[in-house]
């Protein structure tokens, strides 16, 4: 019993120890450099979305092309 008791405890650190340092490098990550984004409904038809109110699409959105102004004609922004 004391053996099994070990494994899960030791498992659980390792999970633990993961999670702290995944987390913060995800919420890093999604701040700084690009985001996920779904795109739903006929605003960006044709383009996005172009099978209607049923699909929807997955965009990435990059913050550094809009943090150096690197933005040109023809791209896509999006607002918050």
């Amino acid at each position: 019993m004391a053996q099994s008791q070990g494994w899960v405890r030791r498992y659980f650190k390792a999970f633990c120890k993961g999670f702290f340092v995944a987390v913060p490098v995800a919420v890093t990550f999604l701040d700084r450099v690009a985001c996920v984004a779904r795109v739903e409904g006929a605003s960006m038809q044709p383009s996005l979305n172009p099978g209607g109110s049923q699909s929807s699409d997955v965009v990435l959105l990059n913050h550094w092309k809009v943090r150096n102004f690197e933005v040109q004609r023809g791209d896509i922004v999006s607002l918050v």
